[in-house]
């Protein structure tokens, strides 16, 4: 199953991410605060669609061995199961009459620290951090609503080149589309899955866990699978 093809299309997008990061930085060099050493974008909460989590697994497996690996892995399993609490307690909340927007803006404020992020505050995995982490630290919305990193010297109210995540979520389902569609996987809408990093590494995407025809009988949805992983 060669999914290169689909990196290099991925590593296109991460490539327009850092030049339109570059140019912001560039021309608000006072507003864009972003250093070595700071960590505050490593601990908000955000998923990987497709593309991103196949993509971190591969680079992660090349990385990581021995007991560095079973560290890293360690951690990504108990920050799972702390999400995984988190999200059922905003699910729960949902169903019972809670709003969305509510729940949203409360999630927002939760820090989780990433499982990459080593004991030096630095990034274990930097060169392959997903699109999410590149963006952060300028202005950018989503559902017409804008944010930026608290650290920065953005000024709420005024205007500011903005990047819109609509745009960028789209190109990532696209491409995860793609992927499915190439495997020929049995799991149809397995290009809409958003997963979050901690569960991106606990995951091991051979072809039976991606639907790949002819690959195992049953009809299991990938997410019923995540109890093998240790993560529910």
């Amino acid at each position: 199953m060669n999914l290169e093809p689909f990196f290099k299309k991925y590593e296109d997008l991460l490539k327009m991410a850092d030049n339109l990061f570059q140019q912001v930085a560039e021309k608000y060099p006072q507003e864009v605060r972003c250093k070595q050493g700071c960590s505050d974008c490593c601990y908000a909460l955000f998923d990987l669609t497709l593309v991103e989590a196949l993509y971190i697994k591969h680079h992660f497996d090349r990385c990581f061995d021995g007991v560095a690996r079973e560290k890293r892995l360690d951690i990504a399993n108990r920050i799972d199961r702390q999400l995984y609490k988190i999200k059922r307690k905003a699910y729960k909340e949902l169903e019972s009459g809670r709003s969305e927007e509510e729940i949203l803006n409360e999630l927002s404020e939760i820090k989780v620290r990433c499982p990459l992020l080593n004991e030096q505050d630095r990034c274990e995995m930097y060169a392959h951090r997903p699109i999410t982490c590149r963006f952060y630290g300028i202005p950018t919305s989503i559902a017409g609503k804008g944010h930026t990193c608290g650290l920065s010297g953005f000024v709420e109210g005024e205007a500011y080149p903005t990047v819109k995540l609509e745009i960028i979520q789209k190109k990532l389902y696209d491409l995860s589309a793609e992927i499915v569609q190439e495997i020929t996987s049995r799991y149809a809408r397995m290009g809409e899955m958003l997963v979050p990093l901690s569960m991106a590494l606990l995951t091991e995407y051979d072809e039976e866990y991606l639907g790949v025809k002819g690959k195992g009988s049953d009809s299991t949805a990938p997410e019923s699978k995540e109890a093998k992983n240790g993560t529910i």
